[in-house]
């Protein structure tokens, strides 16, 4: 897991240089300096003298010693406590505090730490009264630098006010980095171009280390000021997959990098001192990146998820990224749900919806009595109003899950102590009731919970954390009588996770986490109000005058807890259930199969088509054009084709509907209903009547067998745009700004009487209506208008469900996807956008730099024919254009494509129409 790969990835530092020491043995927003080879001299001048060899550590408020013999502990002394500094053997005469010229360092102080002794982590061990300790440094030499430095620093302990110390010590450390730069030498390859260089900090939990970054055409580099834990760190550019700007104590200075796709262990995450320099990072590794990788929003990534391309645990990790958690920053650590609400029954039941949370509340709400208490309380306070007092992530609950693997940030958080053993993370039912019951406990879970590695759940090193009050040591956490051991407690997690309960109901708790019930309205009606400084914004740093407000304030905000950054603003959609097996199938997760409808073993006609429609979209990229016909004399504005797929009928605005065979490759028919543009076309079922739609208002009904008109429908004011048939009704869109849905009852026989048309529904619109399109089971339609607007419309109700401005201009074509769960525009603005159903939430937008006139698509790709000639492939979900192939000269007006989406046809304005041959 990330805090786990994480601890992994720094200890591993640590055995570079082979250090008991590690900067967690630092306070908070403390900085190691240096270090020098020493000895620390006991009883000195007496027959008792003796040397302890070590290294003696100079930070920014602390002298810290660390002995080569583990059997000897490690030293701290406060800079505070210290009472004199200076060269042993001094009196200081007229000064309190004396220079050294040679000698030993002589520290007088009135307390000090000692710390893993044996090498054992435990509590700090603290040992009062006034002593002194003397250090020999290995160079008489620097024993003056050394004291001068400590005497800075002590200085700077010693103000009253902490905005003061913070000042000081911040402009020692500026003017330490100011005297050094990145060393060249440590350069991978001499023939690197140097394109970027300043200062910065690298940050991991709890702590961060200063440095220089130094940017080449090749690798990003930091080099720590202090060489700790090792001389450079590098990373190279080409393995790099994504990059994140941060948020770091509310200021945007932070940037993260990832050599990884799917995981929230980033490779290195810098702090900078200047926006600037942060910015100007980012956009020198994206540039480099646009070549390589994809850049994915939260709603690409809700594309991928709905649609099962990503696990539930997948999604919640990159909304997590996006949203500025990292498991860097423990007061902006990754959050997760808890999922289960049993955890007394012997067996687990994940079909039983009882078994789980509601997951459309905070853990707050859950509890009807606590929530009670807490709105009295929220109604009666003054604004700014909240109704929790504490948050449902801070470092603290962090380190309440992970103590037991990571015991050194715990007692670095807290000062060198444990928590009370009643207060532990003892019990996973014990700690479920108490953020049901506690009246200040509202915590929800990190992604260890939904891992493979049980560390954090077993006292695997044996730590001493206390007695409780019953008597028994607090050691492995207690599972629950479900749970067979830790492995089966982690595996039953990540199935509930994954179950069809959380999948269906998943969005509801990122509403709350990282959508539009985080904050405002929405929030004070799902109970869902925390502190107002645990919001982004909640409090402007910069317009805080005085530096010790500043800095309570910073870590007030720090320590108690941070809201994630709002995604989304609309509500969330939900899962897709997979149908079919196919579907299942491409899941990154194992759907069961109850999720399908056909059996094991069985195939059935559906399998089938879905099977070859599978296969032709697998191999969409490699299109090759077949055959070109001119049959026009003006652009093709529609395409239908008969069900054997030898006759192919098509409209133009040279006013003709044309027959053509595929077979003779012959033009068999040309017919002509007025001398206006038509705009589309369709074969009605039983291939025995063409309609076509005119720019002189009307429809028209062609009888193929007695080659006549056979009607003609006057139904508009203005042109006709578009025309979509399904079971007897006819749905036809027009400039005149409405969408009418037609009862065509049919002639008994063909060509001998007239269709009847009852108009059963007119869907007005504002302006033009370009292009409309049903959803399969006809029960939903879509339009797009002259100004950019796509409409969602309820067939069954004729009411409008979604109106959604996602174009700059006209919008060309849409068209739902297979499942009815999405809808996709393309526009002259060159868009691609992908809206969902349900919600009316744009999920996905991508551009192209010329329009794209017309679409064909599977729900994942999209084969889409550009202004230009060309057809575009697009990966929806990876977020790119897959392949560019050559077609038409002019734009590509309209596409063909058959069931089973292995035959494609084009027209375009060069008056030609294309058949395509797929290669498999």
């Amino acid at each position: 897991m990330a805090f786990i790969r994480k601890k992994q990835q720094e200890q591993q530092l640590q055995l570079y240089s082979k250090e008991r020491f590690s900067l967690l043995l630092l306070n908070l927003e403390e900085y190691y300096f240096e270090q020098h080879r020493a000895n620390h001299i006991l009883h000195k001048g007496s027959h008792h003298e003796r040397k302890i060899r070590g290294s003696l550590k100079i930070c920014s408020k602390s002298a810290i010693f660390e002995p080569d013999a583990i059997s000897q502990p490690i030293i701290k002394i406060p800079l505070r406590d210290c009472i004199k500094i200076g060269k042993h053997g001094e009196n200081g005469a007229n000064r309190h505090f004396t220079k050294a010229k040679s000698g030993s360092i002589s520290l007088i102080f009135s307390q000090v730490y000692f710390i893993k002794e044996h090498n054992v982590v435990a509590p700090y061990k603290i040992e009062r009264g006034k002593m002194e300790y003397v250090f020999e440094l290995d160079v008489p030499g620097k024993v003056e630098d050394v004291v001068e430095t400590l005497l800075q620093l002590h200085r700077a302990s010693c103000l009253d006010k902490l905005g003061d110390q913070t000042a000081m010590i911040t402009a020692i450390l500026q003017s330490r980095l100011a005297r050094t730069s990145f060393d060249k030498n440590r350069f991978q390859n001499i023939s690197e171009k140097l394109h970027m260089e300043c200062k910065a900090e690298m940050v991991t939990p709890l702590v961060t280390n200063p440095g220089h970054v130094c940017i080449t055409d090749t690798n990003l580099y930091f080099q720590p000021l202090n060489g700790y834990p090792k001389p450079v760190v590098q990373i190279t550019l080409q393995d790099v997959r994504r990059i994140y700007k941060r948020r770091h104590g509310l200021m945007p200075l932070g940037l993260e990098v990832f050599c990884t796709e799917d995981d929230l262990c980033s490779d290195i995450y810098l702090k900078f001192y200047e926006p600037q320099d942060r910015d100007d990072l980012y956009f020198y590794i994206a540039t480099y990146l646009e070549h390589h990788v994809a850049e994915h929003t939260a709603e690409s990534y809700m594309l991928q998820w709905q649609r099962g391309h990503l696990s539930n645990y997948q999604y919640l990790l990159h909304l997590n990224n996006l949203a500025d958690r990292s498991c860097n920053d423990l007061s902006q650590y990754p959050v997760f749900p808890w999922i289960i609400h049993d955890y007394s029954s012997s067996e687990l039941d994940l079909s039983n919806p009882g078994t789980f949370r509601d997951l459309s509340k905070p853990v707050g709400a859950l509890n009807k009595e606590r929530l009670e208490r807490l709105l009295t309380r929220y109604q009666e306070m003054p604004e700014p109003k909240f109704m929790y007092g504490s948050h449902y992530s801070s470092p603290g609950y962090v380190l309440f899950y992970l103590v037991r693997i990571a015991p050194e940030y715990m007692l670095c958080l807290q000062n060198g102590r444990f928590d009370n053993a009643d207060r532990m993370f003892n019990s996973i039912a014990e700690t479920w009731k108490n953020c049901l019951d506690g009246a200040t406990d509202f915590k929800e879970l990190i992604p260890e919970f939904y891992g493979d590695d049980v560390s954090f759940l077993v006292n695997s090193l044996k730590l001493d954390l206390g007695k409780r009050q019953g008597g028994q040591m607090v050691d492995d956490v207690e599972l629950p009588p479900w749970a067979s051991s830790p492995e089966d407690f982690l595996q039953k997690s990540k199935d509930a996770l994954e179950s069809n309960y959380v999948s269906e109901h998943l969005h509801e708790w990122i509403d709350l986490i990282f959508g539009y019930k985080q904050k405002g309205s929405g929030a004070v009606g799902a109970h869902n109000v925390f502190h107002p400084l645990t919001y982004e914004g909640g409090v402007d740093l910069n317009s805080i005058q005085d530096p010790d407000e500043k800095v309570a304030m910073l870590t007030q905000i720090l320590e108690f807890g941070q809201t994630p950054k709002q995604l989304f603003v609309t509500p969330h959609p939900r899962r897709i259930t997979p149908k079919f097996k196919s579907l299942s199938q491409t899941s990154s997760y194992n759907a069961s199969m109850a999720d399908s409808p056909v059996s094991p073993g069985e195939e059935s006609f559906e399998d089938l088509t879905e099977e070859s429609k599978t296969l032709a979209w697998n191999n969409i990229t490699k299109l090759q054009l077949h055959e070109h016909y001119k049959i026009h004399k003006e652009a093709v504005t529609g395409i239908t084709v008969s069900r054997n797929g030898s006759s192919v009928f098509t409209t133009s605005q040279d006013s003709t509907l044309k027959m053509f065979s595929k077979e003779s490759k012959m033009l068999q028919r040309s017919i002509s209903f007025s001398n206006m543009a038509l705009s589309s076309c369709l074969l009605l079922p039983g291939d025995a009547t063409v309609i076509t739609s005119s720019w002189d208002n009307n429809v028209y009904f062609y009888s193929i067998a007695f080659g006549r008109r056979q009607d003609t429908l006057m139904g508009h004011d203005d042109a006709v745009s578009k025309i979509c048939w399904h079971d007897n009704r006819l749905y036809s869109a027009s400039w005149d700004s409405t969408v009418k849905v037609w009862s065509g009852v049919p002639a008994e026989m063909p060509g001998t009487k007239r269709h009847h048309f009852d108009l059963l529904a007119e869907l007005e619109h504002d302006v033009s209506v370009d292009t409309i399109s049903l959803n399969p089971a006809s029960t939903l339609l879509v339009s797009g208008t002259k100004e950019g607007t796509v409409n969602i419309w309820d067939l069954t109700t004729a009411t409008l469900m979604h109106q959604i401005p996602c174009h700059s201009g006209i919008v060309c074509d849409t068209a739902f996807s297979p499942d009815s769960r999405h809808v996709l525009s393309t526009g002259a603005d060159g868009c691609l956008n992908v809206i969902d159903v349900q919600t009316g939430m744009l999920i996905s937008s991508m551009t192209s730099d010329e329009p794209q006139r017309c679409f064909v698509w599977d729900g994942n790709s999209v084969l889409s024919g550009s202004q230009s000639g060309e057809l575009l492939v697009w990966d929806l979900l990876g977020a790119k254009i897959s392949e560019r192939i050559q077609g038409h000269t002019g734009a590509v007006t309209c596409i063909w494509m058959n069931e089973q989406c292995s035959s494609i046809i084009t027209g375009g304005e060069d008056r030609q129409i294309i058949f395509w041959k797929l290669q498999y």
